[in-house]
């Protein structure tokens, strides 16, 4: 059996895709989701997903969404 810090190693070398598929999968363990709550994200996750892709909604750039956070509140 492998100890913390080989299986801290060994995940540290996966790509960044399955990092975080582990990330998540030791997340759940700690706190188990409630899967009425997580079929609720699924459907906001897939109305927006649809309003992005109909043009109805337009996407704004993180740098800009970050630069006017940081303008609020360093007022």
């Amino acid at each position: 059996m492998h100890g913390m810090k080989e299986i801290i190693q060994e995940a540290s070398s996966l790509p960044v895709e399955e990092r975080a598929i582990v990330v998540d999968s030791l997340l759940r363990t700690l706190n188990p989701p409630d899967t009425e709550i997580e079929r609720e994200w699924v459907k906001v996750a897939k109305r927006r997903l649809a309003g992005l892709r109909s043009g109805q909604v337009k996407a704004i750039p993180g740098d800009e969404v970050f630069a006017k956070i940081r303008e609020r509140f360093e007022k």
